[in-house]
């Protein structure tokens, strides 16, 4: 598929911050529901949200190539590139269509926080890789001191499970603490309550444009077709809950409690001048797994704590998808390898991303040394080994070269007390 990369000189009558995650080289898509109006998707554009649906209403976008745009789910995956080409028209600085309309400009433009940004697709399904090697090496090393630290199998096959698509929430959604079973070194018996291990994972994940039939595979030349964009993903972790459950079959509970995934799916149009080769694969790939070149994305992420004493919040972590083993196409490429059917809208993340430096480190597992080095706050002096409650974890990422910035927003949640 050819990309339609927007050019670097392009700009827009729309003012955009020199800081913003939303230039006109974005256009990123998500879902809104502001306060008084009806549902509808929008496209980020510096401070504000343009409400598509609006544009459609008064025919500056054709209702016969975007018939709904009230929802993603309607809306054929191959078609979103020509809206984001015919937004970007709309949106240009020469282009007086809607900039000169003064009354249809103030109310296609929402601004950001008045937009009340929902979870862009809902997913019918959620898969989880474990696609970050130094996030992998590290738990072994914690969890396996006595050996390899990656599992034999690492370097040959994408290690996934299947998540819980249902309790997939937007940016902000309070996260309650959860509830499980837990079994100390020295205990006789498990116990059941609230977990005293929370933990965040810094992870990316990509929704799907286009499904599969049953039976039938995704190629690794062919899944970049298939990718509607990218978000930020924190799949939140019971880390006690799953040291007692994860085997013989896995994680299960200590995962499905929530997953908070990023407003704005950026496309890979957006991203393509950000494309690196990765890191080696060694040993080499199976032929199934074989790519094309360059099949990495260049994207900074960030984590940034505050807790109810703070003022602002403090950045503890930052990594980069760069230190992704597997990539987005040999993931696709694998969930279906065995003939699974996949559908517009499934989501798929890519795992803990850590990088090789402790301060790289894409969960509090990883930071505090599986609890026994705590980190310490400048602020305020407090110290943290997991999340407490009242904490507001926000992970963010960005991608940046010679001036440009292309960013996903923030993927955000604060932590309240486990219920009765």
């Amino acid at each position: 598929m050819k990309r339609f990369v927007i050019p670097r000189e392009a700009t827009s009558w729309v003012p955009v911050p020199a800081d913003s995650h939303f230039p006109i080289q974005n256009l990123p898509f998500g879902l809104a529901s502001p306060k008084g109006r009806n549902e509808a998707v929008v496209v980020a554009i510096g401070d504000f949200a343009l409400d598509l649906l609006v544009l459609s209403e008064v025919g500056m976008l054709s209702e016969e190539d975007f018939p709904i745009l009230d929802s993603f789910i309607e809306l054929e995956g191959e078609a979103l590139p020509a809206l984001r080409r015919r937004v970007f028209e709309i949106l240009s600085a020469e282009n007086s269509e809607l900039r000169d309309s003064k009354k249809l400009r103030e109310k296609a433009l929402i601004p950001l926080d008045k937009a009340n940004l929902q979870v862009p697709i809902p997913p019918n399904a959620f898969v989880d890789f474990y696609s970050g090697i130094h996030h992998a090496s590290n738990v072994g090393k914690m969890f396996r001191p006595d050996q390899p630290p990656l599992l034999p199998n690492y370097r040959h096959v994408p290690i996934a499970y299947n998540g819980r698509a249902s309790s997939v929430v937007a940016s902000g959604t309070p996260i309650i603490r959860p509830k499980g079973q837990t079994k100390g070194p020295n205990d006789e018996n498990p116990t059941w309550g609230p977990t005293q291990e929370l933990d965040f994972e810094l992870e990316m994940g990509f929704y799907l444009a286009e499904g599969s039939e049953m039976g039938k595979r995704i190629t690794t030349r062919a899944a970049e077709d298939h990718i509607l964009g990218l978000v930020i993903v924190n799949d939140w972790s019971a880390r006690d809950v799953q040291r007692w459950e994860y085997q013989p079959l896995g994680p299960f509970l200590a995962k499905t409690f929530a997953t908070t995934v990023s407003p704005w799916i950026v496309t890979l149009d957006a991203l393509e001048p950000f494309r690196i080769e990765g890191m080696e694969q060694d040993p080499p790939a199976l032929p199934y797994l074989r790519q094309p070149e360059r099949p990495h994305f260049d994207v900074q992420l960030e984590v940034w704590l505050q807790t109810p004493k703070m003022n602002k919040s403090e950045k503890i972590a930052t990594s980069n998808m760069k230190h992704m083993y597997w990539s987005l196409s040999q993931q696709l490429a694998h969930l279906t390898s065995n003939g699974t059917p996949v559908e517009f809208g499934d989501l798929t993340a890519s795992g803990t991303i850590s990088g090789p430096e402790p301060h790289e480190a894409g969960s509090l597992l990883e930071l505090s040394r599986r609890g026994t080095r705590p980190i310490t706050l400048s602020e305020t002096g407090e110290t943290r080994t997991f999340l407490q409650d009242g904490d507001t974890l926000i992970l963010t990422a960005y991608a940046e070269q010679d001036g440009l910035k292309i960013g996903f927003g923030e993927c955000k949640g604060v932590v309240k007390p486990a219920l009765d």
